[in-house]
């Protein structure tokens, strides 16, 4: 049975991959925050380690950016440091597209020059920036993955935030903003992660996204549907929703510009490059895996 160290296996992504490569066969270790911020942990008989610990975005704004840099960066510095020099042959950085932009106009590629404009992002794009700048053994191994929005079952994310607002008979006033998004659903990103290292593609930088882009607008309307309900979609002006959105940004409430773009903006995910490199073929369509997220937040 092959063994695997993971970090951050309690949260949201590591508590939906750890039983998934279990039931795969593959022995997992966790790696906990004070191992992280040690210089021993310990490789022995790992062939893999997976490093999904890390300080996720704050909609809120109560982070300062040296805690991201700190758990981000800083902490992913000295894991890798210790792969190197550990008989450990792959490693898997949990990063994100964040890294690379946090708006994209057309598709956003592995290509792209990253300018992320948050310290989530910044301090994601430096621990990449790090991991890259280090010379890698042949023997060894190195896949930094950007995920788009990820969801599945325990999320706390924009879709729950969203399914709440549809479920209790708000209607959505964002009707008149036409958009397309990439998602993930945590169930593909498990399957791509056992694939990477089963697979073992050239090392790289991997986008990562389910296979199509749906619109807000089809959220709500595919919420509406799982929980019975008739979609209430209103057509509020632009203008008006763009003055609420900028007045929640000065207040430092939840709908504020960044969440109103994160809702309206488009942000495609191309996964060309993933797709070509890995034989996979994904347990979820977008929609099915969208479905299964929302029937998990209507048994809360």
């Amino acid at each position: 049975m092959n063994k695997i160290l993971v970090s951050g296996a309690t949260g949201f992504v590591g508590s939906n991959l750890v039983p998934y490569l279990e039931i795969n066969d593959f022995s997992v270790s966790p790696i906990s925050r004070a191992q992280l911020n040690s210089d021993n942990i310990d490789f022995t008989g790992s062939k893999y380690v997976i490093h999904l610990a890390g300080k996720a975005h704050d909609l809120k704004k109560t982070a300062s950016d040296d805690e991201y840099f700190q758990v981000n960066t800083n902490l992913t510095k000295s894991l890798f440091d210790q792969f190197l020099k550990s008989d450990c042959k792959v490693f898997i950085f949990m990063s994100s597209v964040k890294a690379a932009a946090d708006s994209v106009e057309n598709h956003l590629d592995e290509n792209v020059i990253p300018n992320p404009f948050t310290a989530y992002g910044k301090s994601k794009l430096a621990a990449e920036q790090y991991i890259l700048s280090k010379p890698l053994p042949e023997n060894k191994k190195v896949y930094i993955l950007r995920p788009c929005m990820v969801h599945g079952p325990r999320n706390q994310g924009n879709l729950n935030l969203l399914f709440k607002l549809v479920s209790k008979g708000i209607p959505y006033p964002l009707g008149s903003f036409e958009n397309k998004r990439s998602f993930l659903s945590v169930a593909n990103l498990s399957l791509l992660i056992k694939d990477f290292i089963e697979q073992q593609p050239s090392s790289g930088i991997y986008n990562i996204a389910d296979d199509t882009a749906v619109s807000s607008n089809h959220l709500v309307k595919l919420i509406s549907r799982c929980i019975g309900k008739k979609p209430k979609i209103l057509k509020v002006p632009k203008l008006v929703i763009n003055i609420f959105a900028r007045l929640g940004t000065w207040l430092n409430l939840p709908f504020n510009e960044e969440s109103l773009s994160k809702l309206t903006k488009n942000y495609i995910v191309d996964t060309a490059k993933v797709k070509r490199e890995l034989k996979t073929n994904f347990m979820l369509s977008t929609e099915e895996g969208l479905i299964k997220s929302i029937e998990s937040f209507k048994s809360k």
